[in-house]
């Protein structure tokens, strides 16, 4: 159960889809021993901020305003209540889904119109009124209904920092970028199974491998990535289920464990996590645990404790973590309604 008071500095941040009955942002205190969400403070700034990415500093907070005509929000964290640090920003593309921050910038990956775009980021960690730059993705895939056209799910530098990597649910395929004069420039694009639907890519700690979560088929691919060349390789696919599913299975977050021993990874339709063993190169999938929700959308881990954010249940799970086999334990919940992700910072 949640305990009183701050732990050791470490604070959490919700994001939740205002539109389906979500406060907003919600900030949370830590725990530090049992890993237990205290909720604090709740901001209504913008709709639907659907996914969060903190400063190195952990100074700023930038969120996402997954709408049709997106937009994305700074905020300073540097009291008990985040504070907006000036309007939002429109990123020029539709459904924002997700956000980081790489080479003075904020990208953000549009679902709707298949896009990354760029936003400056001011030293003071204020966010430039308009984009830099815009790349655009094309393509389609099988899926009749999901693959018409591209949807970038996600972005995020790569260990080295020197790359963006897009991975879009629409083009079966991840993208490798980098910047010039602030824009998104494509680098390589590289195939995934056709019809496998890629949402989320998580890299190894060690910075060779990396992997991706595929919401179409219930299954991580594995790749070798190549830092210098920017470069990636798929390997193999690895279920993420036991057994078949009874329907649209709809996997969505994906966490490697600090040391690299472990990837878990959330599973909508069955609300479990899957618990998979990396063996040099290879996955092996150990088993699963219920998410203790229902349509868990996005996973977390932090000081040994993994953080589900269960979208259609209201709440927010933890689980703490056996460090010899990986599999989480249920340890408790919070409610927070529409609860979309989960991210971490701690103050020295």
């Amino acid at each position: 159960m949640a305990q009183d008071g701050r732990a050791g500095g470490c604070r959490a941040f919700i994001g939740s889809f205002t539109a389906a009955g979500g406060p907003g942002l919600v900030a949370a205190d830590v725990a530090p021993d049992s890993g237990a969400l205290v909720l604090g403070s709740v901001v209504n700034d913008v709709p639907d901020p659907s996914y969060l990415a903190l400063s190195p500093d952990g100074q700023m907070l930038y969120a996402v305003s997954e709408t049709a005509d997106g937009t994305l929000a700074a905020y300073r964290v540097d009291g008990d209540r985040p504070k907006l640090a000036g309007p939002p920003v429109p990123v020029e593309g539709s459904g924002p889904t997700h956000l980081c921050l790489h080479a003075g910038h904020v990208l953000t990956a549009n679902y709707g119109c298949g896009s990354v775009t760029a936003v400056p980021v001011h030293p003071d960690g204020s966010l430039a009124a308009k984009p830099s730059g815009r790349l655009q993705h094309t393509g389609a895939g099988p899926h009749e209904r999901r693959q018409r056209g591209p949807h970038a799910h996600q972005v995020q530098p790569d260990p080295s920092g020197r790359w963006a990597v897009s991975v879009d649910l629409g083009t079966d395929s991840v993208r490798v970028c980098t910047l010039a004069d602030g824009a998104p420039v494509l680098h390589r694009e590289f195939a995934l199974r056709p019809g496998s639907g890629p949402r989320h890519l998580a890299f190894h700690p060690g910075g060779a491998l990396a992997y991706v979560v595929n919401e179409l088929t219930p299954t991580v691919t594995v790749c070798r990535w190549d830092p210098e060349a920017g470069s990636l390789r798929p390997l193999t696919e690895v279920p993420v289920l036991l057994g078949v599913p009874a329907g649209d299975a709809h996997p969505s977050g994906i966490v490697v464990s600090p040391d690299g021993r472990f990837v878990w990874t959330a599973t909508r339709g069955e609300d479990v996590l899957s618990i998979l063993a990396v063996e040099g190169e290879a996955l092996r999938l150990i088993g699963t645990v219920p998410c203790g929700g229902h349509w868990p959308r996005a996973l977390a881990e932090h000081e040994g404790f993994l953080y589900a954010a269960n979208e259609r249940s209201g709440n927010v799970t933890w689980f703490a973590l056996d460090e010899r086999t990986g599999l989480p334990c249920y340890d408790g919940s919070v409610p927070i309604p529409a609860a979309s992700c989960i991210v971490f910072g701690c103050s020295p």
